[in-house]
């Protein structure tokens, strides 16, 4: 019960870092809730044709090659375009458990060292997504025909979109004075209870 209480209100509202206070979601631009039915598109796609080929099994005891490949490239595409909706929101998988233990310049340091580090990881995925395109530019899916150039360039472009976002970032947080940089408290269960 207390989950679903948190979940829902991780939904309505985000937490201000530096006060814990809650504050009221912005709204989406036009092109971020674009981007988002885009994904849920691709999403319900692949999910359809997975049931749709599940059915066929069942029914008739055999699938539908082509539709099994096109989920497949829906799911990379999910994948890859997913990932760029985490890094442009911020909800993307980081360890920050170091980092939350200090504050001030030592925070900021480690902060801008982690941010460097990220950014020479999405630099290394781009050019081996560029890499991997040029090899797979002449290649056809066997069922659907369809060149894997355009599967595969999902890789570099979704690269090159969080170079762009964590490169905005890195920028902002040179500019951020070191006192801003506060060591984060993880809220008590009570002030979780307070805000319901």
């Amino acid at each position: 019960m207390l989950f679903g209480k948190v979940f829902f209100m991780e939904l309505n509202m985000d937490v201000s870092p530096s006060s814990g206070q809650s504050l009221p979601k912005k709204r989406d631009t036009p092109g971020e809730f674009a981007f988002q039915i885009f994904c849920a598109v691709i999403f319900l796609g692949m999910i359809g044709l997975v049931f749709y080929n599940a059915f066929l099994r069942y029914i008739f005891g055999s699938s539908f090659a082509p539709s099994e490949e096109w989920a497949r490239f829906l799911f990379v595409y999910i994948t890859f375009f997913g990932a760029i909706e985490a890094f442009y929101r911020n909800k993307h998988i980081a360890v920050d458990m170091v980092v939350n233990l200090f504050s001030g310049i030592a925070r900021k340091t480690l902060e801008a060292a982690a941010s460097l580090l990220t950014l020479g990881a999405l630099a290394f995925l781009l050019w081996g997504g560029i890499v991997l395109l040029e090899q797979t530019m002449d290649t056809y899916a066997v069922a659907t025909n369809v060149n894997l150039g355009f599967i595969n360039g999902t890789l570099p472009l979704m690269a090159a979109a969080a170079l762009v976002i964590r490169g905005r970032d890195f920028v902002l947080l040179l500019k951020k004075p070191a006192s801003e940089f506060e060591r984060a408290a993880a809220p008590s269960l009570e002030k979780i209870l307070e805000r319901e």
